[in-house]
């Protein structure tokens, strides 16, 4: 099946493509954008990966859903489009990088500084119907970004997974630790934000491992 996808992710997800279950996934898909409003905008679904090619990867963060409302989503998990008023998980992830990194609080909620630096935001359900969180969910998806964690995982070294939250931390059975770094706390959310993410350090602790096997630190 010809998947729209950058290149390099191409080569290494091909198998994944050719999958009973994504050609079932890739229907449903194509028939919810054509009956329902649906997000992110279709030409966005793989924006986390058309921006960050598999080589180039150094963190993982792992998120759920797409947002649901209106000119938010736009293929980065926790990110939203320039303009748009920060959801209240983005509102405590800059507030526990002005914490831990002592930098001042980002004009944008648009994560792509991120993503061109090699973090991939990866949710884990890429798409969603307009106002009804979840409904993408067990469609296949989870499947195949399953696969994308797995690959990266056998495939690279010395890349940090940030698992926020215990969705995002089931994750970690697909993670070679040997290989890479895993780094697990509470969900940014209101609800469970000063239950372990706040103070977590994630970003410092993310750059620290970074430099000490000779990569680049991110400008969180």
């Amino acid at each position: 099946m010809s998947v729209k996808i950058e290149q390099s992710w191409k080569e290494y997800l091909g198998e994944e493509f050719e999958k009973p279950y994504f050609k079932l996934l890739t229907d449903f898909v194509r028939d919810e954008y054509k009956h329902h409003v649906c997000y992110p905008p279709a030409k966005l679904i793989f924006n986390a990966f058309d921006l960050c090619p598999f080589n180039e990867v150094k963190v993982v963060i792992i998120g759920q859903d797409p947002y649901h409302e209106p000119g938010q989503a736009h293929g980065l998990c926790f990110s939203v489009n320039d303009g748009v008023a920060y959801p209240p998980s983005l509102v405590n992830i800059f507030k526990e990088i002005e914490d831990d990194m002592g930098t001042p609080p980002h004009k944008t909620g648009n994560l792509i500084c991120w993503v061109q630096q090699g973090v991939l935001l990866l949710n884990a359900t890429l798409t969603v119907r307009a106002h009804m969180a979840g409904s993408h969910q067990r469609k296949g998806w989870e499947e195949f970004t399953d696969a994308v964690i797995k690959k990266i995982s056998k495939e690279r070294e010395h890349v940090v997974f940030l698992l926020w939250g215990s969705y995002a931390q089931s994750k970690s059975v697909y993670i070679d630790t040997e290989k890479h770094l895993v780094l697990k706390s509470a969900h940014p959310s209101p609800l469970s934000a000063y239950r372990g993410f706040f103070g977590n350090k994630h970003f410092s602790k993310t750059n620290d491992y970074l430099r000490q096997h000779g990569q680049q630190p991110i400008e969180w």
